[in-house]
């Protein structure tokens, strides 16, 4: 008796091939406000990333996103603070297809801040199911110059 098979299936073995690669380089697209500055980092090793085949990957293939967003504040005395939340939306989406999630999550975050104390706002989207610890968030958004832009209006 022969063995039944399924069928050769080019796309989802491309879809697999760039997750694998997604993984193996702790990918993760980084935003910051109010310079509006984004960019493709390592997650792990804080570096930017700026291989055409992993931005096509991040682009064109749906994922399971882990979206981190981050409104970092400073008092009066120079102590800084961050007001952190992690949200994981059900299901596969494109990048493109992500941004209502980001958008309506972001504006309440912001707005819980106290205004005075604002100094920016960010998110971390990472196209994988996983945690990401306050530490390792601190990290990334400092390295990208987070703490040093101008105090938003």
């Amino acid at each position: 008796m022969s063995k039944v098979r399924k069928p050769h299936n080019l796309r989802a073995r491309i879809e697999r091939a760039c997750r694998s690669l997604l993984v193996t380089n702790h990918v993760a697209v980084v935003s910051i406000d109010p310079s509006g500055q984004q960019l493709l980092m390592n997650w792990k090793s804080c570096r930017q990333i700026r291989s055409r085949q992993i931005v096509d990957a991040v682009c064109d293939i749906p994922h399971r996103w882990t979206i981190y967003l981050s409104v970092m504040c400073q008092k009066p005395n120079g102590e800084q603070y961050c007001k952190s939340i992690e949200v994981a939306p059900q299901g596969n989406y494109l990048a493109s297809h992500i941004t209502d999630v980001i958008e309506t999550t972001y504006a309440d975050l912001r707005g819980q801040a106290n205004p005075n104390h604002l100094v920016a706002s960010g998110w971390i989207a990472i196209p994988t199911e996983m945690t990401m610890d306050e530490a390792q968030a601190a990290r990334l958004f400092t390295t990208v110059g987070a703490w040093n832009q101008q105090k938003a209006a």
